[in-house]
């Protein structure tokens, strides 16, 4: 669930005024048929727009800048960690702080990867094929998500430190990070 600010709740009071209004418009009708299309469409166009309001006043309210991201790589436990700050840019709290890691192997710039392991058949042939598979293939992307921070104040920064299992056979590994605030 998100954390409402004041934006929320204008546009979601504005939807409420047309939703109200929609409601005495279809009471007014004689027809009963007419008005029973009438409230479900009422009814549906809003809650979609209270749904899209909700996204859209989240996307350009809550500013979240990630910065001094740096990661180490443990051979010994074969894991990586990912330490930084993530700091509320916006004007208005952060109910949830979300941090996105994107490992992708680039083994064919070494040379050691087959054509398989960038395609894997799905679907309907992949049910016949699997069981004749000699050898299990090897996930070429790991993607992790991680919340880093809570009820983040405007202006207020937080340390974090996540970490998680690396794959010991990538090499020459591309890395993807992002950060919202929900």
């Amino acid at each position: 669930m998100t954390l409402f600010n004041i934006w929320h709740y204008i546009s979601l009071g504005l939807i409420l005024i047309m939703f109200i209004g929609g409601i005495v418009a279809s009471l007014k009708q004689k027809d009963t048929k007419m008005q029973l299309s009438m409230l479900f469409s009422v009814t549906l166009i809003s809650v979609f727009l209270a749904v899209l309001s909700i996204f859209v006043v989240d996307k350009y309210t809550k500013k979240v800048a990630l910065s001094k991201l740096k990661n180490k790589r443990i051979l010994v436990t074969e894991q990586i960690i990912y330490s930084g700050f993530v700091t509320n840019t916006g004007k208005y709290p952060i109910g949830k702080v979300t941090f996105s890691v994107k490992l992708v192997n680039r083994g064919h710039a070494t040379g050691n990867v087959k054509g398989g392991n960038f395609y894997k058949p799905s679907g309907f042939f992949s049910f016949f094929t699997e069981g004749f598979n000699m050898g299990k293939s090897k996930p070429q992307t790991v993607e992790k998500e991680f919340i880093v921070a809570k009820n983040l104040k405007p202006g207020q920064a937080k340390y974090f430190r996540v970490y998680f299992g690396y794959p010991p056979y990538f090499s020459s590994t591309a890395e993807f990070t992002k950060v919202w605030g929900h």
